[in-house]
């Protein structure tokens, strides 16, 4: 059999990831604020590309828009890119496909927004933020404004600054003496004595090594000399965690009643002396779409408030078509002039797709909005990608970052998309959202003395229809940060006790 090359002819379609497409996708799953800022960052390398000026709000109506567009005949055709002449038209890219199908009214246009309902806002002044924004102090320093009031020497001074900068969050020491003493190269006495001042700074307890530490200097500053306390906070702190009472009754041979009323004196200390000063900054959610409901009917508008109105820039597009620019100037405009109209494309068609999924959703959880989680619907990406003709992975890029006002409040646009838990009268299925909240209602509402345990959380699940497994319901409990049963019990005599 011999052995010979051919050549063939095969006609496939292939998917080819280009840059603009890759733009494209990534544009697509960035949130409301980072789509801001990558819009700035393009304002900046991109000549060709300006943010209009104009102030004017554009109506919420998109047909109104449209339609204004196909009624204005006046529109000078010098705005449009078939006015350059034939001869430049050869020489340019503009036979590419994607660039020809274009709607340039809309990029010429001073004022191109998406033609999507649009969340509008009253015009007025926007408050001046710098006047009531304030940084809190933090907990470094509080304290190094207190070793600056105090009687310290310059050796003793240094030390205290080395010992406070060694802080964590919470107030605690996380460096040694020793390490501390190798550092200033003196004694570790010296830098013990040190300690034990800054350790009655307030907030007092600060700069414990340990908790057992940092609750007995709260305990000898208050004054709480009884033995019993003192007993439990040396001795017996694993049992305090795990709220074991009949243990600490058995070890200290005290009665329930004796060690509940220590555990209320133990439980008014503060175990983070430095939570009080966190300073960390409030992230503020900005919702990307809204939904209001006017009459019977839910209305999804994109919030666009911040949003820069983009435009190609009239000097470089006259520059091309008067034939003024140089021709390496030239194919340097052009290239960036795509580049521009790809991008203003691509915020077009994410917001509308944005759009559709949000649409699509609210068709499908109209009963939450009503109603609240309890009436969650089970829901996956799939159903809405048949629902709106889309692939699931572009469904999953839209969804995530984004959020969503709701008259139930604000949510992730993921939260809407929960596994579903079967039930036994064969009903449709429960949102596993809505399974945890009834679970969390249900221990709200338990008697602390006797608390559901997790196969008694399935049986009360069970008479209301619902099939869950007794690992599925300590899986959710984890979750949302509930305690087990054990240590959520609390003796029969007192049943106010806080939590440690």
């Amino acid at each position: 059999m011999a052995l010979e090359l051919r050549q063939q002819l095969k006609l496939a379609q292939q998917l080819v990831m280009t840059p603009q497409l890759q733009q494209a996708i990534k544009l697509l799953q960035l949130s409301q604020v980072e789509l801001i800022e990558t819009i700035d960052q393009e304002l900046e390398i991109n000549p060709v590309l300006e943010e209009s000026e104009s102030e004017d709000i554009p109506s919420s109506n998109g047909t109104d828009r449209n339609n204004s567009l196909q009624e204005d005949e006046s529109v000078s055709q010098e705005t449009q890119l078939p006015t350059l002449a034939s001869s430049e038209l050869e020489k340019t890219p503009w036979e590419d496909k994607a660039i020809q199908d274009i709607n340039w009214k809309d990029f010429w246009d001073e004022d191109n927004r998406s033609s999507l309902p649009a969340y509008s806002f009253e015009k007025k002044e926007s408050p001046n933020y710098e006047n009531f924004f304030s940084r809190t102090t933090g907990l470094k320093e509080h304290l190094t404004w207190q070793l600056q009031m105090s009687h310290f020497n310059d050796v003793e001074r240094k030390n205290a600054c080395l010992i406070i900068g060694n802080l964590d969050r919470n107030g605690y020491l996380r460096a040694t003496i020793e390490e501390i003493a190798e550092e200033v190269g003196c004694t570790p006495e010296k830098i013990e004595d040190v300690l034990k001042k800054i350790q009655l700074f307030d907030p007092v307890g600060v700069a414990a090594r340990d908790l057992k530490e940092c609750l007995l200097i709260q305990m000898d500053h208050l004054g709480i000399n009884d033995p019993l306390v003192l007993e439990l906070v040396s001795k017996h702190l694993n049992h305090i965690e795990r709220h074991n009472y009949q243990a600490m009754a058995k070890a200290t041979g005290k009665s329930l009643e004796e060690v509940a009323q220590a555990i209320e004196a133990i439980t008014a200390l503060e175990p983070c002396p430095g939570r009080p000063f966190s300073n960390e900054e409030i992230q503020y959610i900005v919702p990307d779409i809204y939904v209001h409901k006017i009459d019977d009917e839910y209305v999804v508008a994109l919030n666009d408030e911040d949003m820069p109105r983009l435009r190609i820039s009239s000097f470089y597009r006259d520059a091309i078509k008067n034939g003024i620019a140089a021709p390496s100037a030239k194919d340097f405009i052009q290239d960036k002039l795509k580049s521009a109209l790809w991008l203003i494309r691509s915020i077009q068609q994410r917001q509308k797709t944005i759009y559709k999924v949000t649409k699509s959703i609210v068709s499908f959880q109209s009963e939450f909005l009503d109603k609240g989680i309890a009436h969650l619907k089970p829901l996956i990406l799939k159903t809405v990608a048949d629902d709106i003709e889309m692939h699931e992975s572009t469904i999953s890029r839209v969804t995530t970052n984004k959020y969503v006002h709701t008259p139930q409040g604000i949510f992730e646009l993921k939260f809407f998309f929960s596994a579903s838990l079967g039930r036994n009268d064969g009903s449709d299925d429960v949102a596993s959202y809505s399974v945890k909240a009834q679970i969390r209602q249900m221990i709200q509402a338990e008697v602390p003395t006797r608390p559901y345990s997790d196969k008694q959380i399935v049986e009360m699940l069970a008479k209301e229809h619902i099939r869950i497994a007794r690992r599925t319901v300590a899986k959710y409990r984890d979750l949302m940060g509930i305690l087990p049963s054990s240590r959520r019990k609390r003796p029969a005599i007192n049943c106010n006790l806080k939590e440690i």
